[in-house]
């Protein structure tokens, strides 16, 4: 996996644009959110996410899907069970993962962060294929955009709290910390 800085996409990963995407206002990429999806909610490998992120999800599929079949929505990055990564807006470009959400002050985090969705739910326990995929990903990621340091690291609920509860409680914030500060001692 390789981050080019030029066109912000990363080679060695699957690419799946997506059209819900538009021009960051100041360029600025200095905050990182990590989310959770699975569709149907609980139920992975279904390719479904994909399809939402593409605008391309069949509301008469699946009953959840009715609510959300007209939501345009996009993350730059999606991490399945198995540690496959999809890219699905280039990282100069703002994804519309975060919604109406607020971090140290600021409004509009699309605005100036990546997303970047896990295969899971709230509460059940992500891979360690996952967990590794994710940490190799924010290595690039820190490597391209020295603004995202561990502390501009959170998840969806702590920029947009009431409103979204990911990544959960299932998320291991300190495995990925540890792995992120040995990797920096290590350099």
């Amino acid at each position: 996996m390789q981050l080019d800085p030029c066109s912000g996409w990363c080679d060695g990963v699957r690419h799946c644009p997506s059209p819900n995407f538009n021009q960051r206002p100041l360029g600025e990429v200095s905050l990182l959110v990590i989310h959770n999806i699975s569709l149907p909610p609980g139920e992975f490998g279904t390719g479904k996410v994909q399809a939402f992120f593409q605008n391309r999800l069949d509301a008469a599929e699946h009953p959840y899907f009715a609510g959300i079949a007209n939501l345009q929505v996009s993350a730059h990055f999606y991490i399945e069970r198995d540690g496959v990564v999809t890219q699905f807006v280039g990282c100069n470009e703002r994804a519309w993962h975060a919604g109406q959400s607020r971090f140290a002050e600021r409004e509009n985090c699309n605005d100036f962060s990546l997303g970047i969705e896990l295969e899971g739910t709230d509460d059940l326990p992500f891979t360690g294929v996952q967990y590794v995929a994710l940490i190799e990903l924010v290595q690039q990621l820190q490597a391209t955009y020295p603004a995202i340091t561990l502390a501009r690291m959170c998840g969806h609920s702590d920029i947009a709290p009431g409103r979204k509860t990911d990544p959960g409680s299932a998320f291991d914030w300190t495995r990925l910390r540890a792995a992120l500060q040995q990797d920096k001692e290590l350099k």
